[in-house]
């Protein structure tokens, strides 16, 4: 009975999109609803799927398949000699795409990447209060971008303090895409500024149709996309969380690309001829977070005995079945500069509890341990892991209170600096540079956004502030090293696993190819029907 329901629902899904008797519509389950659809505002790889990947372009873009930056909506760029100034040199004719909420009258250019950024970064900018702007923050570029300013229609210049090692790279991730000033001034115009973030306009594969909250998005193929009109004219977002459901989708050809299987299903789904299993090893790391701004956990002695009490070898049996290894490092062992001298904390409740009494912490303590209600690629199952620490945590005499609440307010309630407890949350890399761990998770301009450990220690942060404006990579190497023992001594994490990515695929599906950072992007995919 579920299965005919699943099949019809697919079936209204993408009826109405596209009437050619040639058109092709692939439908992806995808296991979250986004947050909203301006990828500037969010750090989420469910939110950037939807909105990033699908709707906008960057300036600079990641070869597909890599994480080697190549030319994306600047054809060319240049840095200055003293690493002061990048200057960004535009594609001309590349035009925003149409649809029946706005119908722009002109292409791409310098005004709307001087406008894309200045929201950012100019609080007289009248969306600078429209958003957070987490990432863009979180990076310091608030504090390293000086200026942006359009030289001509087609040039754009930004100045900083000083060199940047992650700059450009920097403007191939997600944030950075690129929105349109001329329907931005329109929605302000009409005080509906909110609606950018509702209904999305970009230069991208696809363009917006429309949501249906917590259950679908549609996109329809962008007929002007400056790379050409993608293979496919329909995409349908499937919002499917849970992992058994989006398996059983797939294999009753109800979607054709599915994130986030179940690992108890991956050896069933590999011996299924009706499913392709795609995998990589991961560039991220799932983790829990201490609030060490809050007692006792602003007491390194706490944390480390808490570390102890976990048994994390339990955890990766349980809960991983052989897809994660345990992470001692808040980088992943793929990535270079990875201090594998370090040594991780050992399992020892009796320790553990001992040194929780040292720290002055009672018998019967009690927390919150927060459980994402998602399985992402670095933790498949938060609330199993959740339940485990709790169990742990008891052995030693601390009671653990289990939290969770949806995806965007789980995201947004464990950003704040009063939070109590601990959250089990991860992070997959935006691009292969230990700064994308150790600056955007653990810095202090991180505080209060994605460093959720709200974890500021002024030798960390030097190390780390001094490696991003260095180019050579072995001098960087050698300071993150030196940053990684610190965070193994102060323990502002308990650093759990390092997983294995895994995808699913109709085997009607073709030219999909795996993101090495786990974004899901339909451009250039094509099915057979």
């Amino acid at each position: 009975m579920k299965r005919a329901t699943y099949l019809l629902a697919a079936v209204a899904l993408a009826a109405g999109m596209a009437t050619a008797a040639n058109a092709k519509t692939l439908i992806y389950c995808s296991e979250a609803s986004p947050e909203g659809f301006d990828a500037g505002a969010y750090t989420s790889g469910p939110t950037f799927d939807a909105s990033s990947q699908a709707v906008y372009n960057r300036l600079l873009e990641f070869e597909r398949g890599t994480v080697n930056v190549g030319p994306g909506l600047a054809e060319s760029w240049k840095t200055s000699a003293d690493g002061k100034e990048v200057t960004f040199h535009l594609r001309k004719g590349v035009k925003f795409g149409t649809t029946d909420y706005f119908k722009p009258t002109r292409a791409l250019n310098a005004d709307d990447v001087v406008f894309t950024f200045a929201r950012m970064l100019d609080k007289s900018n009248p969306y600078y209060d429209y958003a957070d702007w987490t990432y863009f923050n979180g990076n310091g570029m608030d504090k390293s971008v000086t200026a942006i300013d359009k030289v001509d229609d087609y040039t754009v210049k930004f100045t900083l303090t000083g060199p940047d090692a992650l700059f450009v790279f920097n403007l191939a991730t997600d944030f950075a895409s690129i929105v349109s000033k001329e329907y931005a001034d329109k929605l302000l115009a009409a005080g509906t500024r909110e609606v950018l973030n509702q209904k999305p306009v970009g230069t991208g594969p696809f363009v917006f149709v429309d949501y249906q909250t917590d259950a679908s998005i549609r996109y329809k193929s962008n007929p002007d996309y400056w790379r050409g009109k993608t293979p496919i004219d329909d995409l349908v977002f499937a919002i499917t969380p849970d992992a058994a459901v989006r398996l059983q989708k797939i294999k009753a050809g109800e979607c054709h690309v599915a994130t986030q299987p179940a690992v108890a299903d991956i050896a069933a789904a590999k011996a299924d001829s009706s499913i392709v299993v795609l995998e990589q090893a991961g560039q991220n790391v799932g983790f829990l977070a201490y609030n060490t701004q809050q007692k006792p956990f602003d007491d390194a002695r706490v944390r480390k005995a808490l570390n102890m009490a976990i048994n994390k070898k339990a955890i990766i049996e349980a809960i991983y079945l052989g897809t994660g290894v345990v992470a001692k490092n808040p980088i992943p062992p793929t990535l270079w500069s990875y201090n594998d001298a370090i040594v991780d904390d050992s399992y020892d409740p009796a320790a553990a509890k001992k040194l929780l009494g040292e720290a002055g912490v009672p018998e019967g303590f009690e927390m919150s341990v927060w459980a994402m209600p998602v399985a992402r690629p670095y933790n498949p199952s938060a609330k199993r892991m959740a339940e485990m620490i709790q169990n742990d945590f008891a052995e030693v005499g601390v009671t653990v209170r289990i939290v969770s609440y949806a995806w965007g307010e789980y995201l947004k309630r464990t950003q704040a600096v009063d939070r109590d407890g601990a959250v089990l949350i991860g992070w997959t890399a935006d691009l292969a540079d230990p700064d994308n761990f150790l600056g955007v998770l653990l810095g202090c301009e991180s505080v209060g956004s994605n460093n959720r450990a709200q974890w500021c220690d002024k030798n960390f942060n030097d190390l780390i502030v001094k490696a991003k404006v260095i180019t050579d990579q072995g001098e960087r190497s050698k300071l993150y090293e030196q940053a990684q023992v610190i965070f193994k001594d102060q323990a502002p994490w308990a650093t759990i696993a390092h997983a294995l990515n895994f995808t699913l695929i109709s085997p009607k599906v073709k030219n999909y190819v795996m993101d090495p950072v786990y974004h899901y992007n339909f451009e250039g995919v094509d099915i057979e029907e």
